[in-house]
């Protein structure tokens, strides 16, 4: 794997990965598509997901989520996984999407950029809004105990914006006061590449999320008994999904009603990818939710070519 420097590309060529994936259209049994209707804007709902996990495995849940939304919104919904964080936050900046779930840093520019607005996230059985963390792991018999004997060794992360594959990482670093010069920093692209990285001996060191850790587990990919912890961060409140801001007020207390209202199985099968089991309804959510991580971003320094 290669030393990849952090890549900046063209708003033009953005414009065009944000839109690379087929869309995947889900109709409940009684839509309209109602160009007319304010919770069917222009006879269809744009529903746009990060590509935090493998799309081949993200699309079957996510379909089944869009067909219950189709079906509470008597409307269409189109599901498409994205490029990277950046195409969807320029997505529905460009008016490309109604609806998009983000990570959240991916959230904190989407905000700022394109006013995107947080509706709902996944809760836990007990109705509380789950999390996640980040995490730093190293071989079970490496000499690195903590982050800052990270020095000199090489640390896959996941990609370029990620919350818990990226920044985090990055600011545990600095925290331990070394210069992201003084390793060797890769972006293995996502975080079950990063977790590869690590278990195919191409690393000294990796980010694991506990969501990646919790599939990778389940999936029998990742032994953590021959594995240790040396870092993990604070909870990380769960991927928001998001609103359109130029939207009706109507539209959007449609979309949250409806959020909240997505069968516990439908629900489960996202929150399967996202360390929620067993699931609970979806909760409602703020832009103050998030307020830690538009802290993130300004402790870091990062702005939207950083995502």
């Amino acid at each position: 794997m290669k030393n990849q420097p952090r890549k900046r590309q063209s708003l033009a060529a953005l414009a065009v990965t944000a839109l690379l994936a087929l869309p995947l259209t889900a109709c409940g049994d009684d839509a309209t598509a109602d160009a007319e209707s304010a919770t069917c804007p222009d006879g269809r709902i744009r529903f746009g997901i990060e590509p935090y996990e493998d799309p081949v495995k993200l699309t079957p849940a996510y379909e089944a989520v869009a067909a219950a939304l189709s079906e509470k919104l008597d409307c269409p919904v189109e599901v498409t996984v994205v490029e990277d964080y950046s195409a969807e936050v320029l997505a529905i900046q460009n008016g490309q999407l109604e609806i998009a779930q983000y990570g959240p840093l991916g959230f904190v520019f989407a905000s700022d950029v394109a006013g995107a607005e947080p509706l709902a996230s996944f809760g836990t059985a007990d109705g509380e809004l789950s999390s996640y963390t980040a995490g730093i792991w190293v071989p079970k018999d490496s000499d690195i105990e903590a982050v800052g004997d990270l020095t000199g060794r090489s640390l896959a992360l996941g990609g370029i914006g990620s919350t818990s594959g990226d920044a985090l990482p990055r600011e545990a670093l600095k925290q331990a006061g070394i210069a992201e010069s003084d390793l060797k920093m890769e972006y293995a692209g996502g975080h079950p590449e990063a977790l590869l990285a690590l278990t195919n001996g191409k690393v000294d060191a990796a980010q694991i999320n506990s969501q990646t850790l919790a599939t990778a587990e389940a999936e029998g990919t990742f032994d953590a008994a021959a594995h240790r912890q040396i870092w993990t961060s604070d909870p990380i409140p769960n991927d928001p999904i998001t609103v359109r801001s130029d939207l009706s007020q109507e539209f959007k207390d449609a979309v949250l009603e409806a959020l909240t209202m997505l069968p516990l199985e439908t629900v489960g099968e996202v929150g399967a990818f996202l360390d929620v089991t067993p699931p609970g309804p979806m909760v409602p959510v703020t832009k103050e939710t998030y307020a830690p991580l538009f802290q993130l971003a300004e402790d870091l320094g990062l702005t939207e070519d950083d995502v």
